[in-house]
């Protein structure tokens, strides 16, 4: 059993990624709204980057493009491609992307120098890009990192072996009792 979110230890620096912004949004888990809560009073010093904003967003579009029945659940993204006009009407996950910086949390800029350190963390770990630019980006912001996507196992081992990295906190989902916790690594 994984330990839940509050355990993690009050001025903690953290990064966090996409899908923790997007269960709260969605209603999804309480543990993430609690924890955004906890960024937000400064307990916890958030942090993100503007490619896990650009993510939040998009997939917040397509979420709210479906639940407003604008397109079917398949292919939603070539659908919303094909007709400007539905996307004009979405409104919902530009506001909740707006919200992302006034919750206490910090959004790094996605800069060149990170992309080339992204790049080569792909060559060596063989992660897709958008996972090595956020593992890029992370180390090159904070000292912890908040992810629901990727498995302990993917995380570099560099990251493992420099001290301002450590403890490295990898969030994910248990399908079995639908808690969401963390562990260490």
């Amino acid at each position: 059993m994984l330990p839940v979110l509050e355990a993690i230890q009050e001025g903690s620096a953290v990064f966090i990624d996409a899908n923790v912004f997007i269960y709260h949004f969605v209603g999804a888990s309480p543990q993430c709204t609690a924890f955004l809560a906890r960024c937000e009073s400064r307990e916890l010093r958030g942090a993100t980057s503007a490619l896990v904003l650009a993510e939040v967003c998009h997939r917040l579009m397509t979420i709210e493009a479906v639940e407003r029945k604008l397109v079917a659940p398949r292919n939603v993204v070539s659908k919303l491609a094909a007709r400007p006009d539905l996307v004009r009407q979405l409104v919902t996950y530009e506001a909740a992307t707006e919200a992302i910086p006034s919750m206490g949390v910090e959004v790094g800029a996605m800069t060149e120098a990170i992309l080339m350190h992204g790049l080569r963390i792909q060559r060596r770990q063989g992660l897709l890009t958008n996972d090595s630019l956020i593992v890029a980006a992370m180390l090159r912001g904070v000292a912890d990192f908040e992810s629901l996507r990727r498995p302990i196992a993917a995380c570099p081992s560099s990251m493992k072996s420099r001290p301002q990295c450590l403890p490295i906190f990898v969030l994910r989902a248990e399908s079995r009792s639908n808690r969401i916790g963390y562990s260490i690594s």
